[in-house]
């Protein structure tokens, strides 16, 4: 497999756990459903639809984006704001309240993650190292 192509293999799967974290965490009930099967589904809908938005876009100019820290969770947040909204109606009394809120969290979660587990996780290391040893 060629490096563009590992390239879009690791966003794909980096774009699925970002939403569907995302949704299961902002859907009404979330933590009281985490074993329901309907929660799940809905979740992994809106995961891999996220994911291949994603990969589609590395086709086009806005790929770039990807590249820096912000551009790319803002990126995540409006596509897992599409991929909630395509996944499901909003449980929520206003309509795409429930869409927005699960987008901007995948968005923090990207955020998070770039800055957790760049250059192999080297910060987390590092806090294990000091705490350990």
């Amino acid at each position: 497999m060629s490096g563009e192509w590992k390239y879009r293999v690791r966003l794909f799967v980096q774009r699925f756990w970002q939403p569907t974290s995302a949704c299961m965490t902002c859907m009404p009930g979330s933590w009281s459903n985490v074993l329901s099967g309907a929660h799940w589904a809905i979740a992994f809908q809106t995961g891999l639809f996220t994911g291949m938005l994603a990969v589609l876009l590395t086709f086009t100019p806005a790929a770039k984006l990807y590249a820096h820290r912000y551009g790319n969770a803002l990126v995540v947040g409006c596509l897992t704001t599409l991929g909630d909204a395509y996944s499901h109606t909003s449980h929520y009394r206003i309509p795409v309240v429930e869409h927005v809120v699960t987008g901007v969290i995948s968005g923090l979660f990207a955020l998070a993650a770039s800055y957790l587990l760049e250059d192999r996780a080297r910060r987390i290391r590092a806090v294990w190292a000091r705490v350990v040893g």
